[in-house]
Protein backbone atom coordinates (compact mmCIF):
# COMPACT_ATOMS: atom_id res chain seq x y z
CA UNK A 1 0.00 0.00 0.00
CA UNK A 2 1.58 3.38 -0.97
CA UNK A 3 1.34 6.34 1.51
CA UNK A 4 0.84 10.08 0.86
CA UNK A 5 2.94 12.33 2.56
CA UNK A 6 4.72 15.28 2.50
CA UNK A 7 7.10 16.87 0.07
CA UNK A 8 10.75 17.26 1.27
CA UNK A 9 13.76 18.70 -0.74
CA UNK A 10 15.47 15.01 -0.52
CA UNK A 11 12.61 13.80 -2.76
CA UNK A 12 13.82 15.85 -5.66
CA UNK A 13 16.92 13.36 -5.55
CA UNK A 14 14.43 10.79 -6.43
CA UNK A 15 11.89 12.08 -9.11
CA UNK A 16 13.12 11.42 -11.99
CA UNK A 17 11.51 8.48 -13.22
CA UNK A 18 8.43 11.05 -12.71
CA UNK A 19 10.14 14.03 -14.27
CA UNK A 20 11.36 12.58 -17.63
CA UNK A 21 7.29 12.33 -19.14
CA UNK A 22 6.75 14.46 -22.24
CA UNK A 23 3.99 16.34 -20.41
CA UNK A 24 5.75 17.12 -16.90
CA UNK A 25 6.86 20.51 -16.86
CA UNK A 26 10.30 20.39 -15.16
CA UNK A 27 11.80 23.60 -12.87
CA UNK A 28 15.08 24.78 -11.45
CA UNK A 29 15.87 23.03 -7.40
CA UNK A 30 15.40 26.63 -6.51
CA UNK A 31 11.70 26.59 -7.40
CA UNK A 32 10.89 23.77 -5.83
CA UNK A 33 12.19 24.70 -2.51
CA UNK A 34 10.41 27.81 -2.66
CA UNK A 35 7.14 26.14 -3.10
CA UNK A 36 8.60 23.78 0.36
CA UNK A 37 9.39 27.01 2.20
CA UNK A 38 5.91 28.76 1.49
CA UNK A 39 3.43 26.28 1.13
CA UNK A 40 4.91 22.48 2.96
CA UNK A 41 1.06 21.61 3.32
CA UNK A 42 0.16 22.16 -0.47
CA UNK A 43 3.05 19.75 -1.64
CA UNK A 44 3.26 16.14 -1.16
CA UNK A 45 4.35 12.70 -2.69
CA UNK A 46 2.88 9.68 -3.45
CA UNK A 47 5.28 6.57 -2.14
CA UNK A 48 5.00 2.97 -2.80
CA UNK A 49 6.22 0.55 0.22
CA UNK A 50 10.02 0.15 -1.60
CA UNK A 51 10.92 3.90 -1.42
CA UNK A 52 10.19 4.74 -5.01
CA UNK A 53 8.34 7.97 -5.99
CA UNK A 54 4.85 7.36 -7.66
CA UNK A 55 3.77 10.63 -8.11
CA UNK A 56 3.97 14.10 -6.47
CA UNK A 57 1.88 17.94 -6.53
CA UNK A 58 3.26 20.87 -5.94
CA UNK A 59 0.77 24.03 -4.98
CA UNK A 60 0.76 26.93 -3.67
CA UNK A 61 -2.24 29.60 -1.92
CA UNK A 62 -2.27 33.10 -3.90
CA UNK A 63 -4.82 35.97 -4.84
CA UNK A 64 -7.01 38.04 -3.04
CA UNK A 65 -10.81 38.97 -1.83
CA UNK A 66 -13.14 36.40 -3.84
CA UNK A 67 -9.59 35.41 -5.80
CA UNK A 68 -8.00 33.66 -3.11
CA UNK A 69 -7.54 30.42 -3.88
CA UNK A 70 -5.70 27.31 -3.86
CA UNK A 71 -3.91 26.66 -7.09
CA UNK A 72 -1.54 23.49 -8.63
CA UNK A 73 1.37 24.08 -9.93
CA UNK A 74 2.55 20.27 -10.85
CA UNK A 75 0.45 17.18 -10.92
CA UNK A 76 1.99 14.25 -12.33
CA UNK A 77 2.42 10.97 -11.81
CA UNK A 78 4.87 7.79 -13.27
CA UNK A 79 3.80 6.04 -16.13
CA UNK A 80 3.85 2.26 -14.27
CA UNK A 81 1.61 3.98 -11.46
CA UNK A 82 -1.27 5.58 -13.55
CA UNK A 83 -4.93 4.11 -13.45
CA UNK A 84 -4.51 3.96 -9.92
CA UNK A 85 -6.66 7.44 -8.93
CA UNK A 86 -3.06 8.69 -6.86
CA UNK A 87 -3.71 11.99 -9.37
CA UNK A 88 -7.22 11.99 -7.47
CA UNK A 89 -5.82 11.35 -3.99
CA UNK A 90 -3.26 14.28 -4.09
CA UNK A 91 -5.44 16.35 -5.51
CA UNK A 92 -8.48 15.75 -2.90
CA UNK A 93 -5.98 16.50 -0.38
CA UNK A 94 -4.33 19.58 -2.10
CA UNK A 95 -8.72 20.83 -2.19
CA UNK A 96 -8.96 19.87 1.22
CA UNK A 97 -6.03 22.21 2.52
CA UNK A 98 -6.94 25.03 0.52
CA UNK A 99 -10.32 24.72 1.60
CA UNK A 100 -10.09 24.06 5.33
CA UNK A 101 -6.29 26.29 6.33
CA UNK A 102 -6.11 28.65 3.64
CA UNK A 103 -9.99 29.79 3.01
CA UNK A 104 -9.41 29.37 -0.58
CA UNK A 105 -12.71 30.13 -2.98
CA UNK A 106 -11.52 27.42 -5.72
CA UNK A 107 -8.71 25.78 -6.41
CA UNK A 108 -7.50 26.60 -10.53
CA UNK A 109 -4.65 24.60 -12.53
CA UNK A 110 -3.10 25.64 -16.02
CA UNK A 111 -3.48 22.33 -18.33
CA UNK A 112 -2.62 22.37 -22.11
CA UNK A 113 -5.16 22.01 -24.13
CA UNK A 114 -3.79 19.27 -26.33
CA UNK A 115 -3.47 17.63 -23.16
CA UNK A 116 -7.55 15.52 -23.82
CA UNK A 117 -6.42 12.95 -21.33
CA UNK A 118 -5.59 15.39 -18.45
CA UNK A 119 -8.40 17.73 -19.52
CA UNK A 120 -10.83 14.68 -19.47
CA UNK A 121 -9.13 13.51 -15.78
CA UNK A 122 -10.11 17.02 -14.27
CA UNK A 123 -13.14 17.14 -15.12
CA UNK A 124 -13.59 14.18 -13.78
CA UNK A 125 -12.41 14.82 -10.80
CA UNK A 126 -15.18 18.57 -10.87
CA UNK A 127 -12.83 21.47 -12.36
CA UNK A 128 -14.04 23.31 -15.79
CA UNK A 129 -12.66 25.68 -18.00
CA UNK A 130 -12.70 28.56 -16.60
CA UNK A 131 -10.85 30.69 -20.04
CA UNK A 132 -8.48 29.73 -22.54
CA UNK A 133 -5.05 31.66 -22.49
CA UNK A 134 -3.48 32.10 -25.58
CA UNK A 135 0.65 30.67 -26.36
CA UNK A 136 0.93 30.26 -22.38
CA UNK A 137 3.36 27.45 -23.04
CA UNK A 138 5.33 29.43 -25.77
CA UNK A 139 4.31 28.70 -29.54
CA UNK A 140 4.43 25.89 -31.28
CA UNK A 141 1.78 27.31 -34.11
CA UNK A 142 -1.34 26.65 -35.47
CA UNK A 143 -2.56 23.04 -34.97
CA UNK A 144 -5.63 21.51 -35.73
CA UNK A 145 -8.57 23.84 -35.81
CA UNK A 146 -6.99 26.85 -36.19
CA UNK A 147 -5.92 27.14 -32.44
CA UNK A 148 -2.01 27.17 -31.10
CA UNK A 149 -0.93 23.88 -29.86
CA UNK A 150 0.82 25.41 -26.87
CA UNK A 151 -2.36 27.54 -25.07
CA UNK A 152 -3.56 26.53 -21.54
CA UNK A 153 -6.57 26.15 -20.06
CA UNK A 154 -7.37 27.66 -16.64
CA UNK A 155 -9.66 25.23 -14.99
CA UNK A 156 -11.16 26.05 -11.99
CA UNK A 157 -13.39 23.79 -8.98
CA UNK A 158 -14.93 25.99 -6.25
CA UNK A 159 -14.58 25.35 -2.68
CA UNK A 160 -16.75 25.39 0.00
CA UNK A 161 -16.46 29.66 0.28
CA UNK A 162 -18.05 30.09 -2.88
CA UNK A 163 -21.64 28.28 -2.50
CA UNK A 164 -22.90 30.80 -5.42
CA UNK A 165 -19.60 28.97 -7.70
CA UNK A 166 -18.78 32.50 -9.06
CA UNK A 167 -15.19 31.54 -9.77
CA UNK A 168 -16.38 29.04 -12.34
CA UNK A 169 -17.94 29.83 -15.66
CA UNK A 170 -20.60 27.53 -18.08
CA UNK A 171 -19.00 29.08 -21.55
CA UNK A 172 -15.04 29.18 -20.54
CA UNK A 173 -13.72 27.57 -23.60
CA UNK A 174 -15.08 30.17 -25.83
CA UNK A 175 -13.05 33.22 -23.50
CA UNK A 176 -9.83 33.61 -24.73
CA UNK A 177 -7.27 35.84 -23.11
CA UNK A 178 -3.52 36.43 -23.59
CA UNK A 179 -0.82 35.02 -21.01
CA UNK A 180 0.35 38.43 -20.69
CA UNK A 181 -3.22 39.30 -19.01
CA UNK A 182 -2.55 36.56 -16.97
CA UNK A 183 -0.73 36.82 -13.19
Amino acid sequence: MSVLRPFSAMDMFKFNNINLDIWTETYGINFYLDYLARWPDLCCVQEAPNGRMMGYILGKAEGSSTEWHGHITALTVAPEYRRLSLARSMVSRLELVSDQQYKGFFVDLYVRCNNALAVSMYEGFGYSVYRRIREYYGSLGVGKDGRDEEDAFDMRKPLSRDPQRRSVRPNGREINVSASSVS
